[in-house]
């Protein structure tokens, strides 16, 4: 089994002071930094752009893990390239070809990430598991931070878990949206290895996010 890793979201963390939760984060811990990009039009949210990540990018060494909940994707992905993204996750209603957008990504040598929505199938994405690094399943509907973890998305990461296993792949199964420390471990043994969690690590325990960051890897 991989490495159990934590992605904390930014989203939840306080916008006046990005640099320094960023740098709290990694003293905490963290494996990376998840990245929330939403245009208001994918989904009902506003948040961040390239310049602010090309800003933060000076902050840490950490992986930015930048999730882009924007449409149409493909004419952005080099933008957030250049800005500093180490994974680009993009979704597949948000692009006319994912194939297209899959193999540019690849071209500017960052990892590629696929997000399913909670009604998204994984037939949408069989077909390509094996050209991509990372699978993202929400748990919630993407746009808010601080939602219900949506239990019946475990069925679906064990049955990627189990086309992983099958087809021999090696790509990381990441899942966010309303992760705390109750559902942490149903997750991780359902197949994830990567968790993305926000409301959790920066307000449980008094904001003690490396107490929250080591408390979501125990299984």
């Amino acid at each position: 089994m991989k490495k159990i890793q934590i992605s904390p979201s930014i989203l939840s963390a306080d916008f006046s002071q990005l640099g320094n939760e960023i740098k709290r984060l990694e003293e905490g811990g963290a494996d990376m930094i998840h990245v929330d990009v939403m245009d208001g039009h994918f989904v009902p949210n506003l948040t961040i752009g390239p310049p602010v990540i090309k800003r933060l990018r000076n902050c840490t060494k950490l992986p930015f893990d930048v999730h882009l909940m924007i449409s149409p994707v493909h004419k952005y992905i080099e933008d957030f390239s250049k800005a500093g993204a180490d994974i680009i996750t993009i979704h597949p209603e948000a692009t006319d070809n994912l194939n297209e957008s899959i193999n540019l990504i690849r071209k500017l040598n960052k990892k590629i990430g696929v997000s399913l929505n909670p009604d998204t199938k994984l037939s949408v994405i069989e077909n390509i598991l094996d050209q991509i690094d990372l699978v993202l399943i929400m748990s919630v509907y993407p746009g808010f931070g601080g939602q219900k973890f949506m239990p019946e998305v475990i069925e679906k990461i064990k049955n990627l878990k189990k086309i992983k296993e099958e087809k021999k792949l090696n790509f990381d199964i990441e899942v966010d949206g309303g992760i705390n420390f109750k559902n942490s471990k149903i997750v991780i043994e359902a197949g994830a290895n990567i968790l993305v969690s926000g409301t959790t690590i920066f307000k449980e325990n008094n904001g003690n996010v490396k107490k929250n960051i080591d408390s979501l890897k125990l299984v």
